[in-house]
């Protein structure tokens, strides 16, 4: 294994065994359920946004180790930006995960770059997606957002 692949492995393990932001959020400005019928990934988002800034975002989580992870490191990274920023976070994710963007170039991503190995297993790829496109789903005004 390259040193890559154990640090995407290690990351991955932290996040699924210590996510941030877990749990429920009391004050809540929104909300949405994402359920991935393909691995079984079910997950809350609850974000509080003021002013365009997403103040805080926290996940309940039942669902697989990537993501768990993804959605653990979504949140430390979005939480604090404006909800353009967050655009911009969720574009190169999602180029991140297409192929479109090779991960030692972006920008806003961090320790979400590691998430690109799940492009060797692509019906993974919804479950690295998942907390995202919740996220996005709550910000739209829906409240539950199943992946196909």
């Amino acid at each position: 294994m390259s040193k890559t692949e154990d640090l995407y492995h290690n990351i991955i393990i932290q996040h699924n065994k210590a996510p941030l932001n877990a749990g429920h959020l009391e004050s809540y400005t929104h909300r949405a359920e994402g359920y991935n019928p393909v691995c079984g990934d079910q997950l809350t988002v609850y974000l509080q946004v003021k002013d365009n800034i997403i103040e805080d975002i926290t996940v309940e989580a039942d669902t697989c180790a990537i993501a768990r992870a993804s959605a653990s490191m979504m949140t430390d990274n979005i939480k604090g930006k404006n909800l353009e920023e967050f655009e911009e976070v969720l574009k190169e994710f999602e180029d991140l995960l297409a192929g479109r963007l090779d991960p030692h170039k972006t920008n806003h991503l961090g320790d979400l770059k590691f998430l690109a190995g799940v492009r060797q297993y692509p019906n993974r790829l919804k479950c690295a997606d998942l907390g995202w496109q919740a996220v996005k789903g709550a910000l739209e005004g829906k409240t539950s957002i199943t992946t196909e």
